[in-house]
């Protein structure tokens, strides 16, 4: 049995997202996609996968990390997309197109959709804001009410836009598998064998979430531009522009720090996150826990991971 440990959950150092019926788990530099497809098997692929400026100094100075870490989980994210969908196409289409081609209309897609998504969410959530606060900024003379008032209309604009996604079919699988990665996560953290068995019975929730990091941008953001006011409405637009990196960067620093302890700063700084994450996540089937355990396990050896961290016999675990 596994010796007992005064701390409860220890730090795994990986990461992944839900794709379509899939998940995606990141260990370092390897990355695996796991599938259900169609029938019914699970497909993994296992692949490198080097980030932005990887190995300079830039992507180890605080604060300047994340703006890194966030455009290389944007692209990644949408690559692993991308990559999942393709078992969905149509299959005649599909024999059509060679695995060369195939690859390289990948990369433009990634790279299309990357450009799009970030226009789309900087007007959606950064500039929709700020015009809607600006519609009554002359009947409201305190810039600091306006500021927290831009906040939260961007906040109210992302909760109603994630409960408007939450009611689609596909999306609210999309969810569970998004619960099938935080489980398997949440499970070899707590120091438990990544069974069905034990992944079934972990939790749902893990403060080191890509819901929590948006909701800690939002929330980083209010407090910075609370503080820096302009009175041109072109630079307030410019600034809120020019300020995206360093709102990213103050708010991977907090996320990191979420997923390495537990003190009450870090579970307040998590709760809004957390909360949010009863919509974004929802409780998997078997069959989607069986994919999640597929993708870590191929590329991360857990067992050893338990033997080390947290004192299991290895040949108690490989009787498991």
């Amino acid at each position: 049995m596994a010796k007992t440990r005064n701390r409860q959950q220890h730090y795994s150092g990986i990461g992944g997202q839900a794709v379509l019926e899939g998940v995606m788990m990141r260990n370092r530099d390897l990355v695996a996609i796991a599938v259900r497809k169609p029938n019914q098997e699970i497909e993994v692929e296992v692949d490198e996968h080097h980030g932005i400026l990887e190995g300079t100094i830039w992507t180890k100075i605080p604060f300047i990390r994340g703006i890194f870490v966030f455009i290389d989980s944007l692209v990644l994210g949408i690559r692993s997309t991308s990559f999942s969908a393709q078992f969905y196409d149509d299959e005649e289409g599909a024999d059509l197109v060679s695995e060369e081609r195939r690859a390289r209309r990948d990369k433009v897609t990634t790279a299309v959709t990357t450009v799009i998504s970030f226009a789309l969410a900087v007007g959606i959530f950064v500039l929709l804001p700020y015009w809607l606060t600006s519609l009554v900024d002359s009947y409201i003379r305190s810039e600091a009410f306006l500021s927290v008032m831009e906040g939260v209309i961007r906040i109210a604009i992302f909760l109603i836009y994630v409960l408007l996604l939450s009611g689609m079919k596909d999306i609210r699988r999309l969810y569970q598998y998004h619960g099938a990665e935080h489980k398997c996560i949440n499970c070899i953290e707590r120091g438990k064998p990544l069974t069905l068995h034990y992944v079934q019975d972990s939790s749902r929730f893990h403060k080191r979430c890509g819901t929590s990091f948006i909701f800690l941008v939002m929330i980083v953001s209010i407090i910075l531009f609370f503080f820096i006011r302009v009175d041109s409405h072109v630079m307030r637009v410019v600034l809120r522009l020019v300020f995206i990196p360093v709102v990213a960067g103050i708010s991977y620093e907090l996320i990191r720090l979420a997923g390495r302890y537990d003190n009450i700063f870090v579970r307040l700084i998590s709760a809004p996150g957390v909360w949010l994450q009863h919509i974004t996540t929802k409780e998997p089937d078997a069959q989607m826990i069986e994919v999640g355990i597929a993708s870590v396990e191929a590329v991360f050896d857990w067992k050893s991971y338990l033997v080390d961290e947290f004192g299991w016999d290895e040949n108690e675990l490989n009787e498991l």
